[in-house]
């Protein structure tokens, strides 16, 4: 594998680092920490770039949307933080090509996975955070929050339903088969199935989550099918 050039991410995020080691940490997973033996990996940065995130986004719902009540702005902003979101803000960045992965990962399609192209979205802010402060990572995000576009409510467990008690005449079957990190930062892996056929995975930090991301990648697989 050839070393991902961070000097390109620089230039997409229009941001030049004083420290690139910061940079270099928040595109490397912990796969690749473990197989080279290495301390640093993004897990950390992806914990303070989610609570920027969310801070940036509840402040940008609150004086775009003034007559809009709590629990609809709760709703909207739990769509736009969401992996699935982030994952797209990712994709448009093209920032799974950068990314520091074992092998393994490498093997197995980690550079398109969902819930890890979400995740570097997250550190890469806690990253530009710690080297430019608040300012420049929510003047980063707001790029983002500009496209309206992104702004759809993205039911994939529903859609996935009606599809499949609508072919199959039985409900899809969420099952976790993974639980990861601590009490305050799980990670829930999850498949969907349906008669014993494992159509989706999804990885996320609520079993909520994770059941989407698994539909959203069901629906793929049976679109394509």
């Amino acid at each position: 594998m050839t070393t991902p050039d961070l000097g390109q991410i620089e230039k997409k995020v229009r941001v030049k680092f004083q420290n690139p080691k910061l940079l270099e940490e928040a595109f490397t997973h912990k796969s690749y920490s473990i197989e080279h033996g290495a301390t640093a990996n993004n897990e950390r940065m992806e914990f303070l770039g989610d609570s920027i995130i969310s801070a940036v986004v509840a402040h940008w719902l609150f004086k775009r949307f003034d007559s809009v009540d709590e629990g609809k702005l709760s709703k909207m902003k739990s769509q736009i933080v969401s992996r699935a979101n982030l994952s797209s803000w990712a994709e448009d960045l093209q920032l799974g090509q950068y990314l520091f992965l074992s092998q393994g990962e490498e093997a197995t399609g980690g550079r398109k996975r969902e819930s890890l192209l979400g995740n570097v979205y997250e550190s890469l802010v806690g990253a530009i955070f710690l080297d430019q402060g608040f300012q420049i990572a929510q003047r980063f995000i707001l790029r983002h929050l500009a496209k309206k576009k992104r702004i759809v409510e993205n039911d994939f467990k529903s859609k996935l339903q009606e599809v499949v008690q609508k072919k199959y005449k039985t409900p899809p079957l969420y099952i976790v088969v993974g639980e990861s990190g601590p009490d305050h930062e799980k990670k829930f892996t999850l498949e969907v199935r349906i008669n014993k056929r494992i159509l989706g995975r999804g990885e996320g930090r609520s079993k909520k989550e994770a059941e989407q991301l698994a539909a959203k990648e069901a629906l793929k697989a049976l679109k394509s099918a």
